[in-house]
């Protein structure tokens, strides 16, 4: 099947040889020299313009339009479009006014405000594109229920990563309404997950078909807004560098628990919601002198030591706790360390718990 730039190639030949032709003859003409070589040789020479250069002019610019709108979003096309509308009614409404000026300015000025309003138009329409979506769709919110407006949490884009779809835990805290707005996935997220879920390798390949699973689970929940997106950035290969850059251009936050990511995200000035530390912030607080129940499981990695866990996956170190291994005992909090890993506790078991055993 042959591919349109070569069928444009062909009419450009075609065109251009005519054209040349022309003027072949028309300047043998001119300047008496013999008019079929004049012809022929400026046929040619039209022919291999409009062979070669046919493309630069016409698809090689449409498929640059394209490709600079695939990696806009949907709220900045619509702002822009309105923008754009905006700036042309105004230009229009003006447009009599000042025709009526004397000439030249008649004349110039109508066009020239064309342009102006239309650029100033797009710009701030673009520019404020959250909070003009934001405010349709308060409106839209009030006119179907009669809901108070909650434009400033649906209007929220949130750039899901690779891992953090992995992880599984965005499913649950979608669902609890923490995470308002439209979760988007690129289409090279998608790309690396299915990859993922392809590796030869059996628990790469269990971790890639887990994060379908949850991408699956996400996108059935009525509460929470999931889209696709074909967006991406030209000229990056790195999904995490892609992420970076898309982020910065959609103004929006990335979710994540990539520790690299997350400080490369950090150094370009991009926010990042961390689910690693979300789940830190929610652990229990204890205090040094609190005590706590702890079922001792295993032995720590100093002598004597013993470790157990609290509820919410906490580890606590118990300093003495080596002989109660699997038993549960109360024990007193000595001091609490919070570490890049998450939070631990320190503890001793209480001296009134080892006498009775």
């Amino acid at each position: 099947m042959l591919s349109t730039e070569f069928i444009f190639r062909i009419i450009g030949m075609i065109v251009f040889t005519i054209v040349g032709g022309y003027a072949g003859a028309w300047l043998g003409r001119v300047s008496g020299a013999p008019l079929e070589l004049y012809t022929v040789t400026f046929a040619l020479v039209g022919s291999l313009f409009g062979l070669v250069l046919t493309p630069f002019f016409t698809t090689r610019p449409v498929r640059a339009l394209r490709a600079l709108l695939g990696r806009l979003a949907a709220e900045t096309l619509f702002a822009g479009l309105l923008g754009l509308i905006i700036g042309l009614l105004t230009a229009a409404l003006l447009a009599f006014p000042l025709s009526l000026l004397p000439s030249p300015f008649g004349n110039i000025l109508p066009f020239i405000g064309v342009l102006l309003f239309s650029y100033f138009g797009i710009s701030l329409f673009v520019m404020r594109q959250g909070d003009i979506i934001g405010l349709l769709s308060s409106f839209a919110s009030r006119g179907g229920d009669g809901a108070p407006p909650t434009w400033s949490n649906t209007n929220r884009t949130i750039l899901l990563d690779t891992s953090v779809i992995i992880d599984g835990r965005v499913a649950d805290i979608a669902k609890t309404g923490f995470l308002p707005g439209t979760l988007l996935i690129p289409r090279f997220v998608l790309n690396e997950l299915q990859y993922i879920a392809d590796s030869p390798d059996s628990l790469r390949r269990a971790r890639g078909r887990r994060g379908m699973e949850i991408l699956a689970e996400l996108q059935k929940q009525p509460n929470v807004m999931v889209r696709i997106s074909d967006i991406d950035v030209e000229g990056v290969r790195e999904v995490d560098d892609k992420l970076v850059i898309l982020a910065r251009q959609l103004r929006c936050p990335i979710l994540t628990n990539d520790y690299n990511l997350n400080r490369i995200a950090e150094l370009q000035g991009v926010p990042i919601l961390n689910i690693n530390e979300l789940a830190n912030a929610v652990k229990s607080v204890v205090l040094p002198g609190e005590t706590l129940t702890i079922n001792i499981i295993q032995e720590g990695k100093e002598p004597g030591q013993g470790v157990g866990y609290m509820d919410d996956g906490t580890m606590v170190v118990v300093e003495n706790g080596k002989e109660y291994i699997g038993e549960y005992r109360e024990v007193t909090v000595g001091k609490v360390l919070q570490t890049a890993a998450g939070r631990m506790i320190f503890a001793r078991v209480i001296e009134g718990e080892k006498e009775k055993h």
